[in-house]
């Protein structure tokens, strides 16, 4: 057997993979096992994980594949401060000295860290190999995905220099069409306008996308007529004028805050309607870019089947409207789409393009197996894990316990819910996720300041089965990984009174959309997640049960976490995260637990420590 481990780290949300003669096994980010979000160290645990669901030593492995080229990226680096010079000789201060004593000696540094991992001597390990950014980003969109022929859109920050890129793959190869290079940067721009809303660059892009609907598209002018210079085949131009990203510390300069007639909304204060505006419009120029660039690459390439990936490729509301346009035929996202599916791309790329192996597909199955890559705890590990920590559970059989937790949820309980391995990249997708009654009118609001301890205006996901899709949403397709936005069906939308008609903002937050208001968001749409039986049959028979008590084959699902952590990974981490909010029950494997049976916790981090485990 040929073992390929895929390796992405060093900039945001590093994660490891492993390819078994071309079969994904298992992948996982750091973040889930150091607790810390968005990791970007060297994925150590991640890369144990993989070690130990592989049985082999390291240096059984055919090779190493690391998803990006850091001389490139220096020579990108270097280029820039160049072109801009003197403007950013701060920035090239505080950069130079870690390029000078790592980057620069990437390979030598990735060598000593698997031998340490690995236990083995670095002459002993595997030949390690290095694609290029946008490579790892397509080849984990296309080779990934279940079609034989597609074109392929990378989007995302940037990556050696390409931001925007551009290929045709067939069979298992993989032709680059075209690119636009930094500083001309899609994610770049929509970046721009999360840290000016006053998120945080990197991970509250999604933040700005749940806001756009409360506002009004008063910027779209401003930001096409100052900003970006978009070509009617998609390709753009920023103007470099506006921002500071090229060789500064910040996304915006003084230019871009006399244009949007103020200063970057601060964190955590309140949110005005200008920030709601501002968050609309840039969602509608994203939106129309990725159309047109879609169109091209369509017209260019004669494909119907089209592939995402990179960071951009989260934007689901985009995606969504990819199909609803009538684009193309198919569409499949990368459910990793960030840095972290990087590593799978990788991995992929080094079986297909260098070792030149087929592809097997059949049009309908992808390679991801539901993205259930990670870590699982069969029930007797969980029970022994709970028991550590003086959790009070109750171990029930499987029928038993899914009839019990339905039950729950129709009673308007909030569940955490963990079972079985795992989900890489960032969506829970009923393995470590929180459930509550969609039907229910306050659940959107308990589960935001009770439970996430996150903005009131953050929408909630729907998981709904699979054959029931079509009864709920404006959607004719699977969408296992929440990557499409869908609008609700008809009749189930309320119509707005003439009194809503006139609110504005967040004051809409609390007016009912549909029969299901904890799912419906403003205008009336839903990142759709579908659960199909033979990727998650214990999450698909939990639905069931909830519909044959309620006659709904909806729930809610969101990330089992709390703001600010990572999605959760061991039993201890899930017990924790329940103790700390106001969940009503968990449920690990086949122990459920009740909030009002369990003992009160000491200091949360003496606690942690004490009972550590991994």
């Amino acid at each position: 057997m040929k073992r390929i481990l895929g390796i992405s780290a060093y900039y945001h949300d590093s994660a490891a993979a492993l390819l078994e003669d071309g079969i994904l096994s298992a992948a996982a980010q750091e973040e889930r096992f150091s607790r810390k979000k968005h990791d970007a160290r060297f994925p150590k645990a991640a890369v144990r994980y993989c070690l130990d669901t592989a049985g082999v030593p390291l240096s059984m492995f055919a090779s190493v594949v690391f998803y990006d080229k850091p001389l490139l990226k220096f020579d990108r680096l270097l280029e820039t401060y160049l072109a801009y010079a003197p403007q950013g000789f701060r920035s090239f201060l505080e950069a130079m000295p870690i390029w000078l004593k790592e980057k620069l000696y990437l390979k030598s540094l990735l060598r000593q860290e698997l031998a340490e991992v690995s236990g083995i001597p670095v002459e002993a390990l595997p030949p390690l190999l290095f694609t290029e950014h946008h490579q790892s980003h397509a080849a984990s969109a296309f080779f990934a995905s279940p079609f034989p022929r597609a074109a392929i859109l990378c989007l995302d920050g940037v990556g050696e220099w390409g931001t925007t890129s551009a290929w045709q793959g067939d069979g298992h190869r993989l032709e680059s069409l075209w690119q636009i290079d930094f500083p001309h940067s899609l994610g770049l721009l929509y970046s721009a306008f999360t840290y000016y809303t006053g998120f945080k660059v990197n991970s509250g892009e999604y933040k700005v996308m749940g806001l756009a609907p409360y506002g009004q598209p008063r910027y779209v002018d401003r930001i096409l007529d100052k900003l970006v210079d978009l070509k009617p085949d998609g390709t753009f131009r920023l103007n470099m004028d506006y921002f500071n990203y090229a060789t500064g510390l910040t996304m915006t300069n003084e230019r871009f805050h006399e244009l949007f007639e103020g200063a970057p909304r601060q964190p955590e204060t309140r949110l005005a309607q200008r920030d709601m505006d501002l968050a609309r419009s840039i969602q509608d120029v994203t939106e129309e870019i990725v159309l047109r660039l879609a169109r091209t690459v369509r017209r260019e390439t004669g494909n119907e089947c089209l592939c995402l990936a990179g960071g951009v490729a989260l934007n689901c509301v985009a995606n969504g409207r990819i199909l609803r346009e009538g684009i193309i035929r198919d569409l499949w996202v990368q459910p990793a789409a960030g840095d972290a599916g990087g590593a799978v791309g990788a991995a992929l790329a080094a079986w297909h393009q260098y070792a030149d192996q087929p592809r097997q597909v059949d049009g309908r199955t992808d390679r991801m197996r539901g993205a259930f890559l990670g870590p699982r705890f069969e029930n007797a590990e969980a029970g022994i894990r709970l028991a550590r920590l003086g959790a009070v559970s109750v171990v029930l059989p499987d029928d038993e316990l899914i009839l019990r937790v339905a039950g729950l949820l129709a009673e308007g309980k909030i569940i955490g819910w963990f079972q079985g391995p795992m989900e890489f990249g960032p969506r829970a997708l009923g393995a470590r996720s929180i459930l509550g009654d969609p039907r229910s009118p306050t659940m959107q609001k308990v589960m935001n300041l009770k439970i996430k301890y996150r903005e009131s205006f953050r929408p909630f996901a729907p998981s709904v089965l699979m054959e029931k899709v079509a009864e709920y949403f404006d959607l004719d397709r699977p969408s296992p990984y929440m990557l499409l936005v869908a609008k609700v069906c008809p009749e189930r939308c309320i119509p707005m009174t003439s009194e809503q008609q006139a609110l504005f903002g967040l004051d809409l937050l609390n007016t009912p959309r549909s029969d299901l208001p904890a799912i419906t968001h403003i205008d009336y749409s839903a990142r759709v997640q579908t659960v199909h039986a033979d990727t998650n049959p214990r999450y698909h028979a939990l639905l069931q049960a909830f519909e044959t008590l309620t006659g709904c084959a909806v729930l809610v699902n969101t990330s089992f976490n709390v703001r600010g952590e990572p999605i959760v990974c061991t039993p201890e981490d899930a017990y924790r995260c329940f103790m700390r909010t106001e969940m009503d029950y968990l449920v690990v494997e086949n122990h459920l637990l009740a909030k009002t049976e369990q003992p009160v916790l000491p200091d949360d981090r003496a606690w942690m420590q004490e009972f550590e485990l991994d």
